[in-house]
């Protein structure tokens, strides 16, 4: 389902994700601009159309006055050293032959994430072709996954309890760059914890998403 970058109505102008209705049942509004004092016709006009594709649930953000709706997550920029010390597991680069078996488990555990995209079949192949997806193993056992391109660090997920620390230690070896930037949902509060740990530290707050129907 193609998302619409500018969803044009007389009461403003919004950008509406729908990839995630297949999936999640969810659709996300970005509002780009609102006619003073319209703002709920405006949001009337996107939960219509994003019901009638399918959404059970909606979210939007970037808007004043949608605060008077319950607060389904904040979206945080974290950053952090490159430079981890502790052991590191061993990586595997994702194949072809792979991919599947990687993208299943990214999406297994991105499906509890808020606002956490699922990674379609073609999202996964430029993935394979733009690299920086691996699988990490340590004595024949897959400890977890991840997805680290340049500064930015996409994915971390741990297959094994407990395995966190190392999966991300061992994926921040990779990198030629000092420091990494990742993006966290405030309601991953375990995901939090673990960049804490790893003394990653919250730079900025890039947006506020407030449940708007569901």
């Amino acid at each position: 389902m193609k998302d619409i970058p500018m969803f044009t109505t007389e009461y403003g102008v919004a950008s509406l994700a729908l990839g995630e209705i297949p999936y999640k049942g969810e659709a996300y509004v970005q509002i780009r601009t609102v006619v003073p004092g319209q703002l709920e016709k405006l949001l009337e006009e996107c939960i219509a159309f994003c019901r009638a594709c399918g959404a059970d649930r909606i979210d939007a953000a970037e808007a004043e006055g949608l605060e008077q709706f319950p607060l389904r997550t904040a979206i945080y920029e974290m950053r952090g050293s490159t430079q981890q010390e502790g052991t590191q597991a061993h990586l595997w680069p994702v194949t072809e032959e792979t991919l599947a078996q990687w993208r299943q488990i990214a999406n297994e555990k991105l499906a509890t994430v808020d606002h956490a995209a699922t990674i379609t079949t073609m999202e996964g192949k430029k993935i394979l072709s733009s690299g920086g997806a691996y699988f990490v193993h340590e004595n024949g056992e897959l400890l977890g996954i991840g997805l680290l391109q340049g500064e930015e660090l996409r994915l971390v997920a741990a297959t094994q309890k407990g395995a966190g620390a190392l999966v991300l230690r061992t994926l921040l070896s990779t990198t030629g760059c000092d420091r990494v930037r990742l993006e966290v949902a405030s309601t991953n509060e375990r995901a939090i914890r673990l960049y804490e740990r790893m003394d990653f530290v919250k730079t900025a707050e890039i947006r506020r998403w407030y449940r708007i129907f569901g």
